[in-house]
């Protein structure tokens, strides 16, 4: 690429580029085949397109596209970047509110602003979407650059890339953009045979914690089912939407997504959702979201219209972990915050964003911010790390009890 003239174009519709184009870029199923890539659902055309479509993203919700396209003069897409001009700070799960009011208060206008993100997914992925090729970087380089040039053309006063690999963060900070940290909670397959085998591994009373929550999660009459590909019926969207509308009703005030939005992940990407579903008495109850990706197991949102004791643990935390052991993925992540996970087995990870900041004066202040942060975020993300529940991190206990 370093040897053509290549050039940068902004999309304001994911429909306007092809989707076998767009995946070829973000290692989606499709793309060419490499035994390093690493498929992430939430970069994939048929997600991303689905959020625009149902209207879940758009102007009026504040989330207006500008996705950032890296070609060649003859129009070959080397690279893309899921990008939007935002009228606030809301679904994105790395917090800047303050730095809006404290810009404001000094007579700085802080919207509109550049998200880097999928939106209201609070999960760690390629961002800057460069296939897997030998030149991969420098099309990271390329879009790094493009975001910056975006930024000033659009004259907003940031720009925020959320979740990102190691390598996205290390092609934004070198062109100016300030390193964030944070910590969520992520379950680590060590070759598990099974649940139990999993079970083996925790201390004794860790052990008999989880045991417990499994079965009074199921008293009352309540069954457990997963459902995937064609058993996605709409019926079966229906009774989780109600779930999600409740719950998210309660701790957002207003939920992000349409209805719309399951019906077209479900006819789009089935192979790739995994419902958890909670029934009891003859009818859904309650339920949970996850993505499947090429390792990973992505837990997304829950929600129940009833409410039993250490359901919520099952149907979230224990199922997903039973089902990467089965099906041989390596981690499970489960959203963001919660220290209640790391009882189940979940331990603190790292995750990363990264900050552009056009006013100097601004931006010093941010970086003196984030450089305390960041030594926050590690002293308690250690801390944190020897409390877990595996026999090693809990000391005097009687491991081998059953």
């Amino acid at each position: 690429m370093s040897d053509e003239p290549f050039r940068l174009r902004v999309e304001s519709d994911i429909r306007s580029l092809a989707a076998d184009a767009w995946d070829a870029c973000a290692n989606a199923p499709g793309s060419p085949p490499d035994s390093a890539a690493r498929y992430n659902p939430f970069v994939s055309h048929a997600f991303l397109s689905a959020l625009e479509e149902s209207g879940s993203v758009g102007a009026a919700t504040g989330w207006l596209p500008q996705h950032l396209v890296l070609e060649t003069e003859e129009g070959q897409v080397l690279g893309v970047c899921p990008a939007y001009l935002k009228s606030h700070s809301q679904g994105e799960y790395v917090f800047d509110h303050g730095w809006a009011e404290a810009f404001e208060r000094a007579g700085g206008r802080y919207y509109p602003k550049l998200q880097v993100s999928v939106p209201f997914t609070p999960a760690t992925g390629p961002r800057l979407l460069a296939g897997n090729g030998v030149e991969s970087e420098a099309i990271r380089a390329a879009l790094a650059g493009g975001l910056v040039a975006l930024a000033r053309l659009r004259k907003v006063s940031s720009v925020h890339a959320t979740f990102l690999t190691e390598a996205d963060a290390g092609a934004l900070e070198a062109e100016n953009f300030l390193p964030r940290t944070d910590q969520q909670f992520h379950w680590r397959n060590e070759g598990y045979a099974d649940f139990e085998a999993f079970l083996d591994a925790l201390a004794s009373r860790k052990r008999k914690q989880i045991r417990r929550e499994r079965r009074e999660a199921l008293e009352n009459g309540v069954t457990i089912h997963r459902l995937t590909g064609a058993e996605l019926t709409e019926e079966v969207w229906d009774a989780f939407y109600s779930f999600y509308i409740e719950t998210g009703t309660r701790k957002w005030g207003r939920p992000y997504l349409t209805r719309a939005f399951y019906s077209l992940i479900g006819e789009r990407m089935p192979e790739r959702i995994l419902l958890v579903m909670a029934k009891r008495a003859g009818r859904w109850i309650a339920g949970a979201i996850n993505f499947i990706g090429s390792d990973t197991l992505y837990g997304r949102h829950w929600g129940a219209v009833e409410h039993h004791r250490f359901l919520h643990f099952e149907v979230c935390y224990h199922q997903a972990i039973d089902f990467a052991i089965t099906h041989r993925l390596s981690t499970v992540e489960a959203g963001a915050q919660g220290e209640h996970k790391l009882a189940r087995g979940y331990m603190p990870v790292v995750t990363r964003s990264a900050h552009y900041i056009a006013d100097p004066q601004f931006r010093a202040a941010v970086a003196h911010y984030l450089e305390r942060e960041r030594r926050y975020v590690a002293e308690a993300g250690a801390e944190l790390s020897e409390l877990g529940p595996f026999r090693q991190q809990v000391a005097g206990e009687q491991a081998d009890e059953p």
